[in-house]
């Protein structure tokens, strides 16, 4: 399994009426953690794009527990659980500033080809740098 984890600020636009994190902002934040766990181990989803590979979202589940408020200081774990072959499974747990899981998220992500608009293998770069956290 691979796991990693940023901290980050809710920010005041990120809110809405009642000071709560809205439920719209969450992908967003999502996103930075799956972009942040793949820069941590060397890949960009830039590259990634530029050698003929994206990564759409298939599916997004979330589940709120406790509200996340705004300046609340956040910790974002983003796991990926399982190999992934055409698919990449995310899971996310975001922690309130007393360290209680306030939400939790899964996304599914598919390799496409660029040029055919079809699912694809995981790229060899980024199977070269998962795989040591399976096997």
């Amino acid at each position: 399994m691979f796991e990693h984890q940023i901290k980050f600020r809710v920010l005041y636009s990120d809110t809405d009426k009642m000071g709560y994190m809205y439920y719209g902002q969450y992908a967003k934040y999502l996103e930075m953690g799956r972009v942040e766990a793949l820069r941590s181990l060397g890949l960009s989803y830039k590259a990634m794009e530029d050698s003929g590979v994206m990564m759409p979202v298939l599916d997004l589940k979330l589940k709120y527990i406790k509200p996340l408020f705004y300046d609340d200081e956040i910790t974002l774990i983003t796991k990926v659980c399982k190999m992934p072959g055409t698919r990449i499974y995310f899971e996310y747990e975001l922690l309130n500033p007393k360290g209680k899981i306030a939400t939790v998220a899964e996304t599914t992500l598919v390799f496409v080809d660029c040029a055919t608009g079809k699912p694809c293998l995981i790229p060899e770069n980024f199977n070269t740098k998962i795989k040591p956290y399976f096997f």
